[in-house]
């Protein structure tokens, strides 16, 4: 007796994966690349989640006796 195979509905969803479907096309087929995910049908990329935004940190330059430097001050560098 051969052995009989399965449909192809059932190997479709056998392949089905825990990726988000893509938010263009709807498709499936979704993959991931680091943290950026891609679709192989419409050449959407999409992240998951929003990138994080680092916030700028203000730098506090100082001079050489410890008094922080303000925008429009005079500086004279030397070469020791």
């Amino acid at each position: 007796m051969a052995a009989s195979l399965p449909s192809r509905c059932c190997i479709r969803n056998s392949f089905k994966s825990d990726l988000p479907a893509c938010p263009q096309c709807q498709s499936e087929l979704a993959y991931e690349d680091g943290n950026l995910f891609g679709c192989p049908e419409c050449a959407q990329e999409w992240f998951l989640e929003q990138p994080v935004e680092i916030p700028e940190q203000s730098s506090v330059v100082k001079d050489s006796n410890g008094q922080p430097l303000q925008d429009g001050d005079t500086v004279t560098v030397i070469k020791d």
